[in-house]
């Protein structure tokens, strides 16, 4: 038995007051709950966590790494329409019928100012859906969220696939964006909270893959329907989405409650047997003092910063912290994504035939795929500051170099280049800042705040991408600025300003526990020392 003096008395009372916990969660609250847990208990689980391999992860987590991959699925969606929308404008069919007849190009174009509105629309509605996860998650937990945005999505494709004006087509983007909004931050803080710490960086950043497994599905179903001449041609691939429905309402019904929300409102014993249900038998002896390092995790953030509101991401420590994961997180639309990404429409302007523009759209999201998957591999080794500065200043160089390229335009190997610039670019992205933009939010953020953290850093994307997306239509259409390869100057600049903050700003946070960052950043520690920084995470300061 202990002596007293080791002995952390974490009760309910202790995290959060009785009145309170009475008010949030009236009916599922055990009176008198009390745990007491030693240092030894929370050393312990904390040892444990840092001796797992990720091999050794994988087996001993079992449901814990499917529930995360099965969840995080939903984001395919997002990147299906991501590829769908901005590879449309250049879809014969599609731009035939919202489009108008432009005779310098003998050929039907979207106007830059429905470009915009259709391409902004899903991000406007995605922040709703982001914002309002955040109170749902803080209220119910991830569960009934996930239910909301199945809901949402099984309804809102409709309006996609049966709109005939372009009107009810950016309607239909804003609603869509809604249930976007909610699956994207759902997939990294669930697959953060549900998962050992060796495994959390994979699991996070499988988030990317799934966004990319969509933009490679979208860009095959394009290029199956590219020589079909009816409305069929564009409604067929906005009508698979469906498809994912009954999956999404089969995981809805069975996912397991996040251990953390569980802690967060006091219900200890449901979080233990939610660990257990994670776990393989030889690793079920390790529950208890996980959800009691847990407990200690959540009552050291609480005293440090009381408010779990969107405003409390903004005070003392969390401000460092909620910057970083926007930044993080912006830096995917800073890199000249939506030039990137928006590629079928640039080959087109460069004046590839459709044929091959889907065809090099079709490879473009391949390699995309296989980067990311390799990127897993990558993350072994590198951290996640050299990924994002490495893979940031690579690809400013490639922009610029594209731009340069542009001012030639009499040379038809040009163009060429430019294009196979573009392919390199996506696989610099999906190695290096494309899986860290995922990871950092989770990772970066304290527990307490972790929703809403990753919910701000999505908004903030999102936020970015609404504004790329209504000047790169500008930049890249004929009607309009006609800036064609030279937009890869505009975006150069975007991307070389993000390394320079990351160089100042960014830490790493490989290989670091919940409760060694609460205190790397309580610390205030420069950005360049968190790598070599040896925290004592069983030593707390009087207050």
């Amino acid at each position: 038995m202990a002596d007293k003096s080791s002995v952390i008395s974490l009760n309910q009372e202790a995290i959060l007051p009785t009145a309170f916990v009475a008010e949030t969660n009236p009916t599922v609250l055990a009176p008198n709950v009390t745990w007491e847990v030693t240092n030894g208990e929370v050393q312990g689980a904390n040892t444990h966590e840092h001796s797992l391999t990720a091999r050794q992860a994988l087996l001993s987590y079992p449901w814990a790494v499917f529930w995360s991959l099965v969840i995080s699925m939903s984001i395919v969606m997002e990147g299906y329409d991501t590829i769908l929308i901005g590879s449309l404008y250049a879809y014969p069919t599609y731009a035939h019928r919202f489009g108008k007849y432009d005779a310098a190009t003998d050929t039907w174009q979207v106007e830059a100012k429905w470009q915009s509105a259709t391409g902004t629309g899903s991000q406007a509605g995605a922040i709703v859906g982001a914002l309002l996860n955040g109170f749902i998650i803080h209220r119910f937990g991830y569960r009934p969220a996930f239910m909301v945005g199945v809901a949402l999505m099984t309804v809102f494709i409709f309006v996609s696939v049966f709109g005939l004006s372009v009107e009810l087509q950016a309607v239909g983007q804003i609603l869509c964006g809604i249930p976007w909004g909610i699956f994207a931050t759902i997939g990294p803080a669930y697959a953060s909270e549900l998962c050992p710490l060796p495994l959390r960086a994979y699991l996070t950043a499988y988030t990317n893959t799934c966004f990319a497994t969509g933009q490679l599905i979208g860009a095959g179903i394009l290029k199956s329907f590219i020589n079909r001449d009816d409305d069929w041609a564009w409604r067929i691939p906005l009508a698979l989405q469906w498809l994912w429905i009954p999956l999404l309402i089969v995981s809805a019904a069975w996912m397991p409650e996040s251990p953390w929300h569980l802690v967060r409102n006091g219900r200890y014993a449901e979080a233990e047997k939610i660990v257990l249900g994670l776990m393989t038998e030889q690793e079920k002896p390790q529950a208890r003092s996980l959800v009691a390092l847990t407990i200690h995790t959540n009552d050291i953030e609480r005293r440090i910063a009381d408010g779990t509101s969107y405003w409390d991401c903004f005070k003392g420590i969390d401000l460092r912290r909620t910057e970083i994961a926007c930044v993080s997180f912006i830096g995917q639309v800073t890199c000249g994504a939506q030039f990137a990404y928006s590629a079928t429409y640039f080959f087109q302007q460069a004046g590839l035939d459709s044929e091959t523009t889907y065809t090099l759209n079709l490879g473009g999201t391949g390699i995309a795929f296989c980067g990311t998957i390799a990127s897993w591999f990558l993350m072994k080794h590198a951290g996640r500051r050299t990924l994002f500065l490495t893979g940031m200043s690579i690809m400013s160089l490639w922009l610029f170099i594209i731009g340069c390229l542009a001012i030639n335009t009499h040379n038809p190997v040009v163009k060429w280049m430019q294009s196979t610039l573009c392919l390199v670019w996506l696989l610099t992205y999906s190695l290096t800042v494309g899986p860290v933009g995922w990871i950092m939010p989770a990772e970066v953020s304290s527990t307490r705040l972790r929703s809403k953290t990753v919910v701000l850093a999505r908004v903030s994307y999102y936020i970015a991408q609404i504004i790329a997306n209504i000047i790169q239509p500008y930049m890249m259409n004929p009607q309009a600025w006609n800036w064609k390869g030279k937009t890869g100057f505009f975006w150069f600049v975007s991307a070389f300003l993000t390394v320079v903050w990351a160089f100042f700003r960014q830490p790493e946070t490989k290989g670091r526990s919940n409760r060694e960052l609460d205190l790397m950043f309580e610390a205030k520690l420069p950005t360049r020392k968190f790598k070599e920084y040896q925290a004592d995470t069983y030593v707390e300061k009087k207050r």
